[in-house]
């Protein structure tokens, strides 16, 4: 029979799958757009806001610079999409931003994204869930009133659906992001249908406000107004995020897994330019003033909207359906964003691990064929964000984008230098010119990125930026460090052609708490292997005890001599560690082989009711050089129901980790 954990986990994630299936999980472009493209798609909630909220510093004037604004993001946004999907068809592998960079221009260089890139997924889901519950928040107050528990909640449901199977996630999520999508496309077409076709004036709801100015700023051309201007760029830039992410997850595309790879990046540039653009327009046309710090700029009282719900107001006035509909999907694709985490964290921490800069342990897949140990660790990273920022976007924002722009930029250079070393030794000229094309797109993508990149770190490194800096710098030095470890242990423990050294004598010792059943098994088992020399250890902490156990021995006629090793201190483990040394010291080139008895029982609780010590001895034993551990168990009654086939998927997953036994007490 199952146990009640085993239960709640196939509830929670149902089945487990063979690995045969694993074809299974690939997905097709319907599913996944809404996968890899709901981190971007959600930008564009933000992203315009962003814009205006910045060049608001300079008065409501300085909304008419949006545009410009825009029209360079856009620029930009186009100029990367071309440029991954040169990335997809190159690098198919699933490496990403990652492989190429570390082809091209080394391993540093490849660490270098690859910690900008796991800063950036875990800034993703907290930014994103957290501003999911700020848009939830202002509809419901009391979410408003507990934003950060229902933010740490959100992560935990976003987790449980992605162990479940990225298909299965998949599925899940593709009918709110489609119908996001539905719902930003009708907002728009609506709208400039009513505003430019049908010539209808309408009016946001902050259209008429005054909107004061900060710190002396004004539209001009003076450095500080140009400043804001760059500030205003980079903030919305923000829209970018999430773009990479097809890159690194082309694994998880069916066959051919580079063209619907590259299709899939194609339809998510042209759908996020074309919300971009449309939002800032009606934002423009209808008059939508939208602030960094109503308090001061507007007013004490003022209670700001979002964008999207100042044109959803406006644009639906006649339609209520309309404007809950939009405002709904909003906050629901914002916290779905996060899902483009879930699919890109994993499996850049697996490529990772079996390059061997992360455990291990993120290398291996779960029982539904997802990489369950990154989707953990993921969640757990975004959670502690969350926490420490208490769910506060407006902070966490600040340390955003930073890591997207630095693995574009590498990728990118990473990219020339893959076209110029195949341009070498090509001389088809129809492969020639495509190269040169491919190529020529990549080199504006460098510049285009390297020069965004400049300008987010000039403009946002005192806002928070910096944290972003610090914290990939201490995952590079992780990683660096975690590496030299791996190679370290694979150089000690390569084998060589000096023969192993056979130990001269083999010396056993008996560990003894009681003569009872399981001492008399571990003593026959150990006469068995036939030693050089055999003896049992008891240690004297009670007199009493101790003559108990020597004259039941006694009477037993045990062949195996009994020695008692005196503790004054009470202590169990030492004196046994002493005495195993002393063997040792004898002779160096003996073996010295320790028995121990263990009970195996089959519930938890009953690990509670026995002595721990022999586990203590256990583990200290494993570090004396040239002294082997052997335990006897003896099965308890209660460990006859055991469930061994869930023991068996255990130990099949976590093969270094036992199974439950209480010890024998000493």
């Amino acid at each position: 029979m199952a146990s009640p954990t085993s239960l709640l986990k196939r509830l929670l994630l149902g089945r487990p799958f063979r690995s045969d299936r694993l074809a299974h999980t690939l997905l097709p472009k319907r599913i996944a757009l809404p996968i890899f493209a709901s981190d971007a798609l959600s930008s564009v909630a933000y992203a315009p806001g962003e814009i205006l909220l910045t060049l608001s510093l300079a008065g409501a004037a300085a909304f008419a610079y949006s545009p410009w604004v825009v029209l360079a993001v856009v620029i930009v946004m186009a100029t990367v999409v071309a440029s991954y999907r040169q990335n997809v068809h190159a690098y198919p592998s699933g490496g990403g931003d990652y492989e190429v960079a570390t082809v091209n221009l080394g391993s540093k260089a490849g660490l270098g994204v690859a910690s900008a890139l796991l800063v950036d997924y875990v800034l993703t889901v907290a930014v994103s869930v957290s501003a999911g519950v700020d848009n939830l928040g202002a509809a419901v107050g009391f979410i408003g009133e507990h934003k950060m528990a229902f933010a740490v909640g959100l992560v935990a449901l976003l987790t449980a659906l992605n162990l479940r199977g990225v298909r299965e996630s998949g599925v899940l999520f593709a009918v709110p992001t489609y119908l996001f999508m539905a719902a930003m496309l009708a907002l728009i077409g609506w709208g400039l249908l009513r505003t430019f076709v049908l010539g209808q004036d309408l009016r946001a709801p902050s259209a008429d406000l005054e909107i004061h100015s900060e710190h002396g700023l004004a539209v001009g051309t003076s450095f500080a107004f140009i400043f804001l201007l760059v500030r205003a760029f980079s903030s919305g830039c923000a829209a970018l995020t999430g773009v990479e992410a097809i890159s690194n997850g082309v694994p998880a595309f069916k066959p051919p897994k580079s063209k619907n790879a590259a299709t899939t990046l194609f339809l998510l540039g042209a759908i996020s330019i074309v919300m971009m653009i449309g939002i800032v327009a009606l934002s423009l046309k209808t008059g939508v003033q939208y602030v960094e710090n109503p308090a001061t700029q507007v007013g004490p009282d003022y209670v700001q909207p979002t964008v999207t719900a100042q044109l959803a107001s406006v644009i639906f006035d006649h339609f209520k359906p309309g404007f809950y509909l939009v405002i709904a999907v909003t906050a629901l694709i914002l916290v779905l964003a996060a899902n483009t985490a879930y699919n890109g964290f994993p499996v850049l921490g697996s490529i990772l691990a079996q390059d061997r800069y992360l455990p291990r342990q993120l290398h291996t897949r779960g029982d539904r064929l997802a990489f369950s140990n990154g989707i953990v660790f993921l969640a757990v990273a975004a959670i502690v964000l969350i926490v420490a920022f208490r769910a506060e976007t407006t902070r966490l924002i600040q340390l955003y984008i930073v890591g997207v722009f630095v693995s574009f930029t590498l990728s990118q250079i990473g990219m020339l230098r893959h076209w110029n070393r195949l341009l070498r030794t090509q001389r088809d000229p129809a492969a020639r010119a495509k190269m040169i094309r491919a190529r020529a797109i990549n080199g504006f993508g460098a510049g285009m990125t390297g020069f965004v990149l400049l300008l987010v770190l000039a403009t946002k490194f005192t806002h928070g930026a910096w944290i972003s800096i610090a914290a990939m710098a201490v995952i590079y030095v992780i990683m660096v460090a975690i590496r030299k470890h791996y190679d370290h242990v694979a150089r000690e423990l390569a084998p060589t052609d000096q023969q192993p050294v056979l130990p001269a004598r083999n010396h056993v010792v008996i560990l003894v708490s009681k003569v009872h059943l399981p001492t008399l098994r571990a003593v026959a088992y150990a006469k068995a292997t036939r030693p050089d020399t055999i003896t049992a250890v008891t240690v004297n902490v009670d007199t009493v005890d101790t003559r108990a156990i020597q004259a039941e021995w006694e009477r037993r006629g045990m062949s195996v001599p009994l020695t008692i090793v005196d503790s004054p201190y009470r202590e169990i483990t030492r004196p046994i560690i002493d005495y195993v040394k002393s063997l040792r010291l004898k002779s160096p080139r003996d073996v010295v082989t320790v028995f121990i008895p263990e009970y195996v029982v089959g519930k938890w609780w009953e690990n509670l009711l026995h002595n721990q010590s022999a586990l203590r001895i256990k583990g200290r034993l494993l570090f004396e050089p040239g002294v082997m551990v052997t335990s006897v168990p003896w099965q308890l009654d209660s460990s006859a129901n055991k469930n061994l086939d869930r023991i068996d998927r255990d130990l099949a997953r976590a093969p270094a980790r036992g199974p439950r036994s209480g010890s024998e007490e000493q």
